[in-house]
Formats: structure tokens, C-alpha cells, sequence
């Protein structure tokens, strides 16, 4: 067992949750080694591979170390779209087990099934694909967004709006009250922006569909089958929701980079991974997803702002984890610019250029 990283990384002894595993997996075994490896991203919820023996692997994901924005890096709200999603055909990670008792580890965390493939998490990767290959990559990768936003969302529990204007409106405020717990500086281009989208959301019509949402869609939280570039399975539903769809169409797209693009250089984040002959451009991946998913998008500017100044909170929430030494990896240290780029950008579709400002 890698014990000075299990006891960094999961924050307590490792017998407590080899206590636990044994009691939890029916194909854990108590009497081999558990090995405990943090995998590659770690901005967010980090995420370990626990292994033993005859290749069984699971995959354990926890709330960062540090800073913790309120009502983010919810484990509880990942594990239940998991166990939802279970009983469809949607390619997503088999849920094991969610475990509340701080006891274990000091949080709650979840475990489920580890999905072996090719994730497409560095330029490296994208340049080793034929032109043909990232182009049917691009075409899966919009068809799986379609697929999930086409699943029937489960009824709304007694309380709890089925409203996608609403869900905006919710987002909105959220992210604005998160700004002002995370922020590590003043940035008068965050209140800008926010008062552009409030007055935004307010001309919008309440008849959006509603549907499953990702939250984080983006290439490299998808893992492929290396021979046919299938998708098995995407990851990290920590920010998932019943909700509009298009905000998940949108923060692909704000992620998403073309060769050329000044701003989006700043959000260390998936970078270089579409630039690579053969990947589509933004606006063929929304034409495509407008073709497949056949939903109202003459929202699409709010929800575009609405991406980029969430992802500034993001973004801004890791700055700070950087500057108080709690965060994980070194392309962290990176992110200082990317709030303010983000917020251009938002401001760029406030004043009308739609997708070009994601270009600028």
C-alpha cells in the first residue's frame, strides 16, 4: 500500500478504509494489499484507483483538500445520477458504494467500478489521432451529449421545480454567492457580467425542456475504447442535475479550443486537446448537437455567458486552493489569469458576437 500518499490523499490511516472496502464490495479481498494511486487531474474532487491482485480496481472519489465551495463536491449528488443513470444504457460508471460516516476518512466519498480505455488528456494524446479518428471522435462525443439529454428525467421530488428558466436563474445566483466565498481578488468584470446575465434570464420563456445534466462535459472526462474510440464511459458527475441541457452544450463549447483562440490560452484547463487537424470547430460541434438533440437553442448566448462565469468560479476556487498549498497538481499553479479570461469572454457574448467571443 502507497501509504504516504494514501495518508496525504485520502487524509487518515489506510486501515480504515481497507475496513471499510471489506465490507462494502463483495469482490474486495480482505487478505491482499490495497494499493492506492491518485490519478491524473485533481482541481477538483480528487479522484484515487484502488487495486489488489487479479486485476481488481475500483476507483474512490473525495471533496478536495482545503477550500470547498458550499453545495459543491457533492458526493451524495454524483453517487444518486450514477445509480440512476444504472438502470439505462447511458455509458457512466457502475456505482458501488457511498459512504457518509466521517469516520472512514473524514469525509463523505464514493466508490465505484474502475473503466479501463483512452482518456484524451493531453495534446500528446489528441496529435497521435488520424484526421478521420478525431473527427468520429467529435461526432461520438456530441452524440453522447445528445444521448443523455434524451434519457426521461425522473419526476421532480415535492418541492422542486421542473423549470430549466428557474434552474438558470438558481445557477445564476449560486455561482454569483460562490464568487464572493472564493474570490482571491476583486474582478469589477465578474459583477458586470452577472448583472447581464440576471437581466437575461429574466426575458427568457419557461416551456426549455428540462433533462439530465452533466455539468463538466468536456473531452477529457470521457474514457474511450482505444481500438474504435467508442465511448465507455463518461466521468465526474459531481455538478450533475435535472436541468437545462444547453448549459452542458455550452460548457463544451467554452472548453473546446481552435487554433488561434487569445483568451481561452489562459484557462489552463484541456488544453490543446481539439486544436489537431481533424477535430471539428465549435460551430460544427453546435450544428451537429442541433441536428441530433433536436432542442430550443435561441438561448444559447445566456447560457454561454452563464458557462463562462461559472468556470471563472472554477477556476478562481483552485487559484485559491493553489495559494493556500492544498492543491494536488502542478498545472494549478496556472490558472491565475483564467477567471479574468473567462469573464472576457463571458462579456464578448453579452455584447453580441455570440461564438466568436469564445474565439477572441
Amino acid at each position: 500500500m502507497t501509504q504516504p500518499l494514501a495518508a496525504g490523499i485520502l487524509g487518515t490511516s489506510t486501515a480504515r478504509l481497507a475496513d471499510y472496502l471489506a465490507g462494502v464490495l463483495a469482490d474486495y479481498d480482505p487478505a491482499a494489499e490495497l494499493t492506492v494511486s491518485l490519478l491524473p487531474g485533481g482541481r477538483s474532487n480528487l479522484t484515487c484507483l484502488l487495486s489488489q491482485n487479479e486485476g481488481r480496481r475500483w476507483v474512490l472519489r473525495r471533496p478536495p483538500l482545503g477550500h470547498i465551495m458550499p453545495t459543491a463536491h457533492d458526493m451524495t449528488r454524483e453517487f444518486r445520477t450514477l445509480t440512476a443513470l444504472s438502470a439505462t444504457s447511458f455509458p457512466a460508471p457502475r456505482p458501488r458504494a457511498l459512504c457518509d460516516d466521517h469516520s472512514v476518512l473524514g469525509v463523505t466519498f464514493l466508490i465505484y467500478d474502475y473503466t479501463p480505455g483512452l482518456i484524451i488528456s493531453d495534446r500528446a494524446a489528441a496529435n497521435n489521432l488520424a484526421e478521420a479518428d478525431a473527427a468520429n471522435l467529435c461526432l461520438q462525443l456530441v452524440g453522447t451529449l445528445a444521448r443523455l439529454h434524451a434519457i426521461q428525467p425522473p419526476v421532480p421530488a415535492p418541492g422542486h421545480s421542473a423549470s430549466s428558466v428557474r434552474y438558470l436563474g438558481r445557477q445564476i445566483s449560486r455561482w454569483t454567492q460562490q464568487w464572493q466565498r472564493t474570490r482571491t481578488r476583486d474582478l469589477p468584470d465578474f459583477d458586470r457580467l452577472a448583472r447581464w446575465l440576471a437581466e437575461s434570464a429574466r426575458t427568457l420563456s419557461d416551456d426549455y425542456p428540462v433533462t439530465f445534466v452533466h455539468g463538466d462535459f468536456r473531452l477529457d472526462n470521457i474514457v474511450l475504447d482505444p481500438s474504435s474510440l467508442d465511448v465507455r464511459a463518461v466521468l465526474d458527475w459531481e455538478m450533475s442535475t435535472l436541468g437545462d441541457p444547453l448549459l452542458d452544450l455550452a460548457l463544451l463549447l467554452v472548453y473546446w479550443e481552435e487554433e488561434g483562440d487569445g483568451l481561452r490560452r489562459h484557462v489552463n484547463v484541456a488544453r490543446g486537446l481539439t486544436i489537431p487537424n481533424g477535430f471539428w470547430s465549435r460551430g460544427q460541434l453546435l450544428a451537429q448537437y442541433r441536428r441530433t438533440a433536436v432542442l430550443p437553442a435561441d438561448h444559447l448566448d445566456t447560457c454561454l455567458a452563464l458557462a463562462c462565469l461559472k468556470l471563472a468560479v472554477i477556476m478562481e476556487s483552485v487559484h485559491y486552493r493553489h495559494l493556500a498549498g492544498k492543491a494536488v497538481d502542478q498545472l494549478s499553479a496556472g490558472l491565475a489569469d483564467a477567471a479574468p479570461a473567462l469573464l472576457q469572454m463571458g462579456l464578448g457574448i453579452a455584447a453580441g458576437q455570440g461564438l466568436a467571443a469564445l474565439a477572441a
